[in-house]
C-alpha cells in the first residue's frame, strides 16, 4: 500500500509538470530573444559608432550626463565603454589624441586600465601603478561621484586599508550621498574583507557578514523608496551566496533582503533596463533559496535583460547560467502546482 501511494504521488507529481511547465512559459521571451548586457536606447548608437571608429557620440553621451549630473547612468556608461574598449580600443585612442584633457575620455581611459590590471596576475602591483592616473581624473571632474567609485574599486585591489578606504568613502559621498554604484563599490570592499578572513574562526566570518548586510541594510533604510540602493541588502545576500558563504548569513536576513528587493522590483515595468541587474540579483537569491514562485516572478519581470553579474561569477556562459536558472524554477514550481488550478498564480514553492 505504501509503496502504492509513493507511486500515485510521483506520478500526479509528473502529470502536474507534464500539464503546467509549458503554461508557465507564458509572460517569460523565449530564449533566443533573451540579450546579455542589451545596451539602452542612450548607449546603442555609442557603441555602434565607436565600432565605426566614432568617438563623437560617446563623447556627446558623457558629456551630457556630466553636465546634468545624471551620474547613475554616467557610471553605467562609463564602465560598458570601457569594456567595449577592452576589446577595440581605437576609437578611444581617437578620442584622446583629440582631446587629451577631456574628463570623459579620461575617465573612460582610467576605467579600462583598472579593468586590464584587474586580470592582471600581478593585479595589485599593477592596479598600485595606476593611482595617480585615477587622482588626475577626480580632479578633472571635481563634482562627478565615478571616480571617486572607481578609487573605490581600486582601493578593493589593492587590499588598501579600512582608514584609507573610509576616506575615499567620505569624498564619494560627499559628491553624491546615495549613489548606487560607489555603494556597491563599498559593498564589495567590505565582502573582499570577509573573504580574507575565511580561513578565521566560524565566529569570526559571521560577524564579518554581519557587517556586511549592516552596512547594506543601514544604506537601504536611508535611501529613497524607488533608489536602487534599496536593493543593496539583497546585494550583500547574492555576493556571500557566490563567495559560500551563505551558511554564515542567517537564512532570515536573506528574505528579508529579498523581500526588500522585490517591493522595489515591483516599483518598474516589466522589462524595464534601468533596474535589470537589480532583478538579476534578486532572481539568483531567490533560486538559491528555493522560492521558485518568486523567482519565476522575476524572470518575467527581467524580460529579455539579462546581465553578467551575477550569471557570470561561476562560469564563461552566463547567457546560459541565466536561462538554465528560470527553466529550472519553471520546472520545479510545475509539480507543485494543482492540476486544477491556474498555473504560476499561487505562492507554492516560496516561503
Amino acid at each position: 500500500m505504501v509503496r502504492t501511494m509513493s507511486l500515485l504521488r510521483a506520478l500526479l507529481s509528473t502529470a502536474r509538470a507534464v500539464r503546467h511547465t509549458p503554461q508557465l512559459v507564458d509572460g517569460l521571451p523565449p530564449d533566443h530573444a533573451v540579450l546579455l548586457d542589451a545596451p539602452d536606447e542612450r548607449l546603442g548608437p555609442a557603441l555602434v559608432a565607436a565600432a565605426l571608429g566614432d568617438h563623437a557620440p560617446a563623447a556627446a553621451l558623457l558629456a551630457a550626463t556630466r553636465e546634468a549630473a545624471e551620474w547613475e547612468s554616467r557610471d553605467r556608461y562609463v564602465v560598458r565603454l570601457a569594456a567595449f574598449a577592452h576589446r577595440r580600443d581605437a576609437w578611444l585612442g581617437g578620442w584622446l589624441a583629440d582631446a587629451p584633457q577631456d574628463p570623459d575620455a579620461l575617465l573612460v581611459r582610467a576605467e579600462l586600465a583598472v579593468r586590464r590590471a584587474w586580470e592582471s596576475p600581478a593585479r595589485a602591483e599593477r592596479l598600485r601603478e595606476l593611482g595617480p592616473m585615477i587622482e588626475a581624473v577626480a580632479a578633472a571632474a571635481p563634482r562627478d561621484p565615478v571616480p571617486w567609485r572607481l578609487a573605490l574599486d581600486h582601493a578593493r585591489g589593492t587590499q588598501a586599508a579600512p582608514a584609507a578606504f573610509e576616506a575615499l568613502w567620505e569624498q564619494a559621498v560627499r559628491r553624491s550621498a546615495h549613489h548606487y554604484g560607489c555603494h556597491v563599490a563599498a559593498l564589495e570592499y567590505l565582502s573582499a574583507q570577509c573573504c580574507a578572513r575565511r580561513d578565521s574562526t566560524p565566529a569570526a566570518r559571521r560577524c564579518a557578514y554581519r557587517e556586511c548586510f549592516d552596512f547594506a541594510e543601514q544604506a537601504a533604510a536611508d535611501a529613497l523608496p524607488g533608489s536602487l540602493i534599496r536593493a543593496l541588502p539583497v546585494r550583500a545576500a547574492c555576493t556571500q551566496l557566490l563567495a559560500g558563504g551563505g551558511a554564515s548569513a542567517p537564512a532570515e536576513r536573506i528574505d528579508a533582503a529579498a523581500d526588500l528587493a522585490a517591493e522595489l522590483s515591483a516599483r518598474y515595468a516589466p522589462g524595464d533596463p534601468w533596474p535589470a541587474e537589480v532583478r538579476n540579483v534578486l532572481a539568483y537569491v531567490l533560486v538559491e533559496r528555493g522560492r521558485w514562485a518568486a523567482a519565476l516572478e522575476q524572470f518575467r519581470l527581467i524580460g529579455p535583460h539579462a546581465t553578467s553579474f551575477p550569471w557570470a561569477s561561476s562560469g564563461d556562459d552566463p547567457l546560459g547560467r541565466f536561462l538554465d536558472a528560470r527553466d529550472g524554477a519553471r520546472r520545479e514550481l510545475a509539480p507543485a502546482v494543482p492540476l486544477r488550478g491556474r498555473a504560476g498564480r499561487g505562492r507554492s514553492g516560496d516561503h
